[in-house]
């Protein structure tokens, strides 16, 4: 029996491993098939070329993706910076002054929230923060927009990655032990003084954690950004212009433009540039939140 037992556990042992050793390699699989596609345009152009040029001139074989670049960027960074303040701020309010009553009633509609469809949202922002950017918020500031813009995808984006970062905020609030908390009220320290000192402190690798994976939805995210930024191709100088994100000029023209090789090729460019820009930026997030955990571990 004892034998038996120790063949499933070592059967087990060597099944999982091949599972994560398949997921690392599906990754790089993704990573190989991607580089392939788009090598053409990458023999054809150099690759300064690419990343800093601003023209886009498929007829014309000029493909500049430093505009789709910053697009990205811009709009990913806005959503975070808005997103952010508000889901510290409820998390910490669910798990540290919210009654069970009002938890039993906020988490499952964050959840539910977490699950609504990306084109959801992109209708929302089209048919509610669009009109409010063009007609209220914009004319204080420029002569015209459009409404179709950066921050119309940073906005849209927030409220789509809020609920994701305040369910992981509360688990990464909940793991800390309760004992570190009781003693900190018990020496007499308010509930805020508590959620500072102890809670907040011990959290930050956590929280840090959180943030990375919000920018890599952000990152990423097609259907909303598509249908709300605009879809110029032009680096955009304020908040209010129009701008294209990586994910957007995938989607919107793959499929379109396959009788052009180049042109397809340039396409999966982006879609390569857009899987590095994400393994870079988890990868320099991964060993920066390990420095962060060594640091708090021996303070």
């Amino acid at each position: 029996m004892r034998r038996w037992r120790a063949i499933k556990d070592r059967t087990a042992r060597h099944f999982m491993l091949g599972i994560a050793i398949f997921t690392v390699l599906f990754l790089l699989l993704i990573g190989i098939s991607l580089f392939l596609k788009a090598l053409p345009i990458i023999q054809e152009k150099s690759l300064w070329v690419l990343l800093s040029s601003s023209n886009w001139k498929p007829f014309k074989a000029d493909f500049g993706f430093l505009p789709f670049i910053l697009s990205t960027f811009y709009v990913s960074v806005m959503a975070i910076a808005i997103a952010l303040p508000f889901s510290l701020l409820t998390a910490i309010y669910l798990n540290s002054y919210a009654s069970r009553n009002v938890r039993r009633f906020f988490e499952p509609v964050i959840d539910l929230l977490s699950g609504i469809p990306p084109v959801i949202y992109g209708v929302w922002g089209t048919l509610t923060i669009v009109p409010l950017i063009a007609d209220k918020i914009a004319p204080k500031f420029v002569d015209f927009s459009s409404g179709y813009t950066v921050l119309a995808g940073g906005l849209v984006l927030a409220v789509m990655i809020i609920p994701l970062l305040i369910s992981i905020m509360i688990e990464v609030f909940r793991s800390i032990p309760r004992e570190m908390t009781e003693a900190s009220l018990s020496l007499g320290a308010t509930k805020w003084q508590t959620v500072k000192k102890v809670i907040l402190r011990k959290s930050f690798p956590g929280l840090i954690a959180a943030i990375v994976l919000a920018l890599s939805r952000a990152f990423g995210e097609t259907m909303a950004v598509l249908m709300v930024c605009g879809n110029i191709t032009q680096i955009p100088h304020s908040v209010f212009d129009a701008c294209y994100p990586l994910p957007a000029l995938i989607a919107n023209n793959y499929g379109e433009m396959l009788s052009m090789p180049s042109y397809e090729s340039a396409l999966m460019f982006s879609a390569f540039l857009l899987f590095i820009i994400v393994i870079l930026f988890n990868g320099v997030s991964r060993f920066t939140l390990n420095q962060i955990e060594k640091r708090y571990q021996f303070s």
